[in-house]
């Protein structure tokens, strides 16, 4: 399995939802509305979409093992953290009150 393509649109945070992620895997499969969620004690964890139908919840897509599962995991939070880094160096606040930054 091949992740070819990960976009991140960040949110204004809400109860731990920071922002959503579509992936594309072995251009083939586009997967979209994947939610990334802050962790109690620091970093990120995504879930994946689901549909209420009456009163239960069902998955619309989730992989089936912990390799894929990681795999997916490990693309979203490191192009997340990719995304921030950006923008905390280009954050002209950032570098005035934090001069090592620069």
């Amino acid at each position: 399995m091949r992740i070819s393509e990960v976009n991140i649109t960040p949110i204004k945070p809400h109860d731990g939802l920071v922002g959503f992620a579509n992936i594309v895997i072995d251009d083939k499969w586009f997967l979209s509305s994947i939610g990334i969620h802050t962790k109690l004690g620091g970093g990120y964890r995504i879930t994946y979409p689901t549909k209420v139908v009456g009163s239960r919840v069902m998955d619309i897509f989730h992989p089936i093992n912990r390799e894929t599962s990681k795999a997916v995991e490990s693309a979203i939070v490191k192009k997340f953290n990719e995304i921030f880094e950006r923008s905390n160096e280009n954050d002209r606040y950032n570098q005035i009150s934090n001069p090592n930054k620069r």
